[in-house]
């Protein structure tokens, strides 16, 4: 309840300082435009339930923020939480005095209103150091609300396909509106000088009421220090006690201990000793990329709250998988981290099972080129990488475009996984498709390289499906989404057998069933794969084109819902 009272309170905060950043972009035009513009944002944030939300607001986070820094364990943070905490606490000591100026005066006074002209005529020509004063206010309030809204977006799935377009706002509305602030300054300078102007923008404010009410913004301005003060003390006379209390013992990979007191989560032991742990979230049981194993098996830890469960169902964690921003222990426990520190994109750590492994039935493809060694013997190293990068982004292209996972290039060859997290007839059913469509797209890419290739590219494709692990694999940044288990190494078999069949793709047998497709028109074999105690059965075709009929028959019978499906299937001739 306290995270979402600080989101949205800080969402309110944002708007109203958009709509203040709108404000001064008016004065591009002229003050009148901009007295125009300030007319339609007071009838928004001045009347009884704006005031209300926008203060209630101000104030609820104001005291979240403080309420934060009194719990925090310690103030080890990642570089743009300090930057984004250093920016909160600056603000209010900027934007008291402009709000007491401003609201305040309007509303101690009976007959003075607190026009664009008196405040830009107060900064601009009076106290020009408050020009400079208001501008970094604005740049610093912005930036603070575009890292909260971004903090906030970046889990949402559709964040990806808009963020450059909201980059590009975030980064045009502060400097359209420092253009017109500068704009109406200099404006409201040359009308300074016009007699009886300075008279009328004035006009119901008497020295005595100005002097009174700068004098209440230097009282909470003095409150505010002394809460913030207050804050930083308190929490280190908590972090005492606990102490006193005892220590829960955590032990890291490599033997390294930590000692966390009761209430400390384990995101917050391991910043605050200094060990690198993935959070990019900033510690809200948001992203999951802290999620930790802990150990060992007959540990006493808290059961998670309804929030933490809801994410780790999410990524498919097993029972001693936590996230560590949410896991307060109360006994020792060994805490192996899961994501590598240095992530920087939660596009993959989202997915089940990216991380923490598990069984799945899954589709397998492998492809190779065939004749790569000729191929490249004769070319300018510059030339074959060109050639490949085009092979691998027109392969890679039609695997992503048929729903699969694209694991790997290794070497001139290609492996792919087909319904991770799904279930095995779609994986299937998306493998067949990906032959077809690596076929197609190998035809067009030959004819596009026709002038720089002696003889078209071909290549050899085995599909089979099984029960493998599945997890994100690997050391440091070189780590992927991956398979092992025999299901990988048989379809690697079938891809190199092509070679001896002169066909471009084999089947398994399994993966016909298991899609429900009938491929008895192509010829059938019995393979011995090494390490299979049995022959497997497996569908030779000569061309991944050749599937097409069946793959379009099949697919207009499912989605068909008038009359029994035609009881025979065109097929392509048995070769």
């Amino acid at each position: 309840m306290t995270r979402k009272l600080r989101l949205w309170s800080g969402l309110v905060l944002f708007v109203f300082v958009g709509t203040h950043l709108l404000n001064h972009s008016l004065g591009i035009f002229s003050l009148d435009a901009a007295e125009l513009g300030r007319l339609v944002m007071l009838a928004i944030w001045r009347n009884p339930v704006g005031t209300v939300v926008l203060y209630g607001a101000f104030l609820t986070h104001i005291v979240l923020v403080l309420q934060a820094l009194y719990r925090a364990r310690h103030l080890r943070l990642p570089r743009w939480e300090l930057v984004r905490l250093g920016l909160g606490l600056a603000m209010p000591f900027m934007l008291i005095p402009h709000i007491f100026g401003t609201r305040i005066l309007n509303e101690v006074t009976q007959d003075f209103h607190d026009t664009y002209a008196y405040v830009v005529f107060g900064m601009w020509v009076e106290h020009p150091s408050s020009a400079a004063v208001q501008a970094l206010l604005l740049v610093i309030a912005w930036t603070h609300g575009c890292m909260g809204v971004r903090w906030w977006l970046q889990f949402k799935p559709w964040y990806p396909r808009y963020r450059t377009l909201l980059r590009a706002g975030a980064l045009l509305l502060p400097a359209l509106a420092l253009a017109g602030f500068a704009g109406i300054g200099r404006e409201t300078a040359l009308f300074s000088q016009t007699p009886g102007w300075i008279d009328r923008t004035f006009e119901g404010m008497t020295p005595a009421q100005n002097d009174m009410v700068l004098g209440w913004a230097g009282i909470a301005n003095g409150i505010f220090v002394a809460s913030v003060v207050l804050a930083f003390a308190a929490r280190y006379v908590r972090q005492w006690l606990l102490r006193r209390r005892g220590v829960v013992r955590l032990t890291y990979p490599g033997g390294r201990r930590v000692n966390a007191v009761p209430g400390m989560t384990v995101l917050d032991a391991s910043r605050s000793a200094g060990i690198p742990h993935a959070s990019l979230c900033g510690g809200k049981g948001r992203c999951s990329t802290c999620r930790s194993r802990i150990g060992p098996a007959s540990a006493q830890v808290p059961p998670p709250t309804p929030d933490e469960e809801r994410v780790l169902r999410r990524v498919g964690a097993p029972p001693n998988v936590r996230l560590a921003c949410q896991l307060r222990p109360v006994h020792d426990l060994n805490i192996i981290p899961l994501l590598p520190p240095t992530i920087q994109s939660a596009e993959s750590v989202l997915r089940p099972s990216s991380a923490s492994a598990s069984e799945q039935e899954i589709g397998i493809l492998f492809a190779d080129i065939r004749g790569f060694t000729k191929f490249s013997e004769h070319r300018l190293p510059y030339d074959v990488v060109f050639v490949m990068n085009e092979y691998f982004k027109a392969m890679g292209e039609a695997v992503e475009a048929s729903g699969g996972h694209l694991d790997k290039f290794i070497g001139d060859g290609v492996m792919a996984l087909f319904g991770v997290g799904q279930d095995a007839v779609r994986g299937c059913r998306q493998a067949l498709d990906a032959t077809v469509a690596m076929a197609q797209a190998l035809d067009e890419l030959n004819r596009v390289l026709a002038q720089d290739l002696a003889e078209p590219l071909r290549i050899g494709i085995g599909i089979h499906v099984g029960h493998v692990i599945v997890g994100e694999m690997g050391y440091g940044r070189a780590r992927t989404l991956t398979a092992l288990g025999d299901a990988v190494n048989t379809a690697s078999r079938l891809e190199s057998a092509s070679k001896e069949y002169k066909a471009q793709l084999i089947v398994s047998e399994d993966l016909s069933l298991r899609a429900g497709i009938d491929l008895s028109g192509f010829v059938r074999d019995e393979m011995t794969v090494r390490g299979r105690t049995t022959p497997m059965g497996i569908f030779v075709v000569p061309s991944a084109l050749d599937l097409i009929p069946i793959l379009t028959h099949d697919t207009a019978l499912a989605s068909s819902s008038v009359g029994p499906a035609s009881s025979g299937l065109p097929r392509p001739p048995v070769h």
